[in-house]
């Protein structure tokens, strides 16, 4: 049975967050607040616990979920290294709507599904996810809705497609914009081969637009492929615009690899 906590409320955010803590720990899932949209939670480091989350989504091992991190100090544990040029772009928009990814750290003992060697990050700009990570530690997060219905920008949202395969609702009203965060791929300035210009690639665009991204990067940033990349509003995850990205093989940024379900 699920519970349900409405974190605005100072007489019940203690609990839920509580609550919350407790069903990571017995690897549950938690549906939480994030300033892009709602997220359903699951320890990262738990093969079972994403697993279920893969489940309670719809999803298949080849849309693994990103994971979110309560500042730049635990993302450095999770990744092989943190280039410069990724350093200026968390340094100007986390916490906030970028999510960035990586070669994972190799020595890491998690199953995140067929990521090719690669982890996809972010730190959220919401007081009460921040909290819960602090405490929990990094926590794999998918958009909290099933595989082709609109993400989720309120809990009781979330509660209608997800049920009882949720332990625990952390409500904290409605999402500030409800556009997922914006994806940018970063592999090829770790370990460029023979021949290879670094670049960092927009894989989707939302919350951060190219426009912010190149004042950050100048010319590392890749050019545009299409002439509007923009996300927009709220979209079905079934696109791969509101809710999947490709996981990208290290050694070959050019290819798309396998999708990752992201909020």
């Amino acid at each position: 049975m699920s519970t349900v906590f409405d974190c605005r409320d100072d007489a019940q955010i203690l609990a839920g967050m509580r609550h919350a803590r407790q069903a990571i720990a017995r690897g549950e899932l938690v549906v939480l607040p994030t300033d892009t949209v709602y997220g359903i939670a699951a320890d990262a480091f738990s093969p079972a616990a994403v697993q279920r989350l893969l489940d309670a989504k719809g999803r298949g091992r080849e849309m693994p979920p990103p994971v979110l991190v309560a500042g730049p100090e635990m993302m450095a544990a999770l990744v092989e290294s943190v280039p410069d040029a990724v350093q200026k772009l968390i340094d100007a928009f986390w916490p906030g709507g970028l999510t960035i990814v990586l070669p994972a750290q190799p020595s890491l003992t998690w199953d995140l599904g067929e990521t090719k060697g690669t982890v996809a990050v972010r730190m959220p700009d919401r007081r009460v996810a921040l909290e819960l990570l602090a405490e929990t530690g990094p926590l794999a997060v998918s958009s909290a809705n099933l595989t082709g219905h609109d993400a989720a920008i309120i809990a009781s949202d979330a509660q209608e497609m997800l049920g009882d395969s949720v332990a625990v609702y952390l409500e904290e009203g409605y999402s500030e914009n409800g556009i997922p965060s914006t994806i940018v791929d970063a592999t090829s300035l770790v370990g460029t081969e023979e021949g290879e210009t670094p670049a960092v690639r927009i894989l989707r665009q939302g919350a951060i637009t190219r426009e912010q991204l190149e004042e950050v990067l100048g010319d590392l940033l890749e050019p545009a492929e299409k002439p509007d990349e923009t996300v927009s509003g709220h979209v079905p995850d079934a696109a791969p615009a509101a809710d999947s990205v490709p996981a990208v093989d290290a050694a070959s940024a050019g290819d798309a690899g396998s999708p990752v379900d992201e909020e």
